[in-house]
């Protein structure tokens, strides 16, 4: 009882992108800190939770891994709603999966009903000799539609814990986002300096590396 009293506020976050991108490798890896190279397409939605420590406060997460697939997409709209960060993953060494990216911008913006939703981009599989996606390419995407932007591999660990960390820091920097009106004022207090800046990290986007 103890432990859920001191949790600072529940978040829902989404994964999404085109299937093969490593999206349920980030979240393994994030959460189990595993790695399965023969990892399976995810079949509808996986869903796990994590707390951690954001700003010297406990945050916990409810992280949902949509599957990429046309035929599993009328099971993800519902799974929008409510959410207060998404990572849309691409893959590197994939510009099929890079170029998807605005059709996933898209049905976020369909199903999403929180405007102010904070958006991560990830440029996976960067332990990949093939990179055919410059990293610049992805800042420079990241900046046009105002996102966070960093490179991961789930394979390596890299960036993988950062990404999350710096989506629900910024989750945590947006007034109105995820408090109640009773948190709200109760957060003026707890995260002191954290709301300084309602304009979040980069304003609004950047490198993360």
């Amino acid at each position: 009882m103890m432990e859920e009293d001191a949790i600072l506020a529940t978040l829902k976050i989404l994964i999404i992108g085109e299937s093969g991108t490593g999206k349920s490798s980030l979240l393994l890896r994030f959460v189990d800190n595993t790695f399965d190279p023969d990892q399976s397409a995810t079949i509808g939605v996986d869903f796990k939770v994590k707390t951690i420590n954001v700003e010297g406060n406990r945050v916990k997460l409810a992280i949902w891994d949509t599957a990429g697939q046309e035929r599993f997409r009328t099971l993800t709209p519902s799974y929008y709603r409510g959410a207060q960060g998404v990572i849309l993953v691409y893959d590197v060494a994939n510009r099929v999966s890079f170029s998807k990216l605005d059709m996933w911008l898209n049905e976020l913006q369909t199903y999403a009903n929180r405007s102010n939703i904070v958006k991560m981009l990830v440029g996976n599989k960067i332990d990949k000799e093939e990179r055919v996606v410059s990293r610049q390419e992805g800042m420079a995407f990241a900046r046009r539609h105002q996102m966070l932007h960093i490179e991961s591999s789930a394979k390596t660990r890299e960036g993988v814990q950062l990404a999350f960390e710096e989506l629900v820091q910024k989750i945590i920097q947006t007034p109105g986002l995820w408090e109640s009106e009773e948190t709200r004022r109760e957060g003026q207090v707890r995260l002191g300096d954290a709301e300084r800046d309602n304009r979040g990290l980069c304003g609004g986007y950047c490198s993360l590396t």
